[in-house]
Order: C-alpha cells, then structure tokens, then sequence
C-alpha cells in the first residue's frame, strides 16, 4: 500500500534550507492503521505535507510509493486522483464555496482523472445526505462556504464529510483530534473507522492516546528528528501517555 524507503525531505528556499526528514522509513499494508507519535518538530506534519505534494517541500532522497506508483513525481492532483488524502490539522476557510460544489467538484474533478464517469447530482445528494447524518453535519451547514463560520470540531467532522465522500485508498489524519471535545472526538472517530477496510490503509498522526482509544492502530510509531526510532503496539502509544518521550528517546540514542 504506502511504502516509504529511506526519504530524506528539507523546507525553505536556497538561502535557507532546512533538512526535516532524515531517512525515513516506513511501510504501511493495505488493511493496517498505523499512527505515528512524536515530539514537537520531530516532522510528522511535514512528512504529510511531502506525501500529499504541497509547495516548498523539497524530497532530496528516497522514495515514496503508493500501490506501487511513485508518488513524489506526481502533481497533487494526480496524489489525489491516485487516492491519497489529506486531513489537515488547520483546515483552511474557502470563502464564496459552498461545501456541496466543492466536494462534488472535488469528486468529479478525480473521477475525471481517473478516466470515469461523473457522479449525477441525484447520486450525489442521496449519498451526502446519509453521510451528513451520520457525522451530525446540517444542511444548512452543508450549504454554508467552506469552513466559513465553523467552529474547531465542526471543521473536523467537514474534514471526515469530505473523506467519506471522496472514498480514498489511502488517509493521512495529521492532528484530528486537534481542538475537539469528548462528543466530537466520538463522531469523528467513528466516521475514520466506517472507512476501515482490507482495501484502505490510514496513518493517523497524532500527540495523544486518547484518539488511539477510539481508532485503535495496528502499529505505533514514534518519529523524531525526522526518522523512525522505535516501533510497536497500541501499548506504545500508551507508554508514552504514561511516560512522555524520554525514555524512547533515551533507548533510540
């Protein structure tokens, strides 16, 4: 499914570069959940950001493959229509778009990609319909601009919407759990576990276990100065918790 090997990755322009990612390696199985901890400034977001393609991210080494497809030679558009996604930490306001054109066009614009047919408005609606119920999303939410007016929680669970709609085969969740309360970490996390499949793989970054209690990873690993020092089980994760990053640290150096 996702096979990184290796892949080294810096920031900023020439007269100022900096190497975030320091030959990392990973490997993700379709069917698997694997979350990555780590420490502030470890990379964890710019490993997403590299994967997903977005401006002034450099890879200087390494590969990055997708089903077997070399995605860093991809444009974005191209990660997308492939079937990666991107849950932002800040997802970002698109002011004048209400969410049903964008997602619909969003859609559309990867089956075109793909070389198949566009979703019919009334396929369209009868689906967006169930999944809005089921992340608690309104219509007139649903009918409002991008994120305009959203509260934190409600962002997210637009991020989940938008995820559920487009059916990818690969999610990046970068800090989804980032700024919800108790009900909206539930309604989140079970939109991300309605799309767990033995088709589908997900890497889930995140700082707290807690996420983890709701969706439970197969593999756990802990990033920090752009590499991958130690690898488990849930109870990783729950080490951490319990004991903050030192101790990995200290056991890595």
């Amino acid at each position: 499914m996702l096979k990184i090997d290796n892949l080294f990755a810096s920031v900023g322009d020439e007269e100022d570069t900096k190497e975030i990612i320091k030959g990392l390696t990973l490997d993700v199985p379709a069917g698997e959940v694997h979350a990555i901890m780590g420490p502030n400034g470890a990379g964890k977001s710019t490993l997403s950001y590299v994967l997903t393609g977005r401006d002034g991210y450099d890879v200087t080494g390494g590969s990055a493959e997708l089903n077997g497809e070399d995605i860093l030679e991809m444009e974005p558009e191209e990660r997308a229509a492939s079937g990666l996604f991107l849950s932002f930490q800040y997802p970002v306001e698109i002011p004048g778009v209400p969410v049903m054109t964008f997602v619909r066009t969003a859609l559309n614009a990867q089956h075109k990609q793909r070389g198949e047919d566009e979703i019919s408005a009334a396929e369209f609606l009868k689906k967006a319909k169930a999944v809005a119920a089921q992340l608690k999303l309104t219509p007139e939410m649903l009918r409002r601009p991008v994120n305009v007016g959203f509260s934190g929680g409600e962002k997210k669970r637009l991020e989940i919407f938008q995820m559920m709609m487009l059916e990818p085969k690969f999610l990046i969740l970068d800090e989804t759990d980032s700024g919800l309360d108790i009900d909206a970490l539930k309604v989140v996390s079970d939109g991300v576990n309605a799309l767990r499949s033995p088709e589908r793989g997900m890497l889930v970054i995140t700082h707290y276990q807690r996420l983890l209690d709701h969706i439970r990873p197969d593999k756990v690993h802990v990033l920090a100065d752009g590499r991958i020092i130690a690898t488990g089980g849930p109870e990783l994760a729950e080490r951490l918790e319990k004991e903050g990053y030192d101790g990995v640290l200290a056991e890595a150096a």
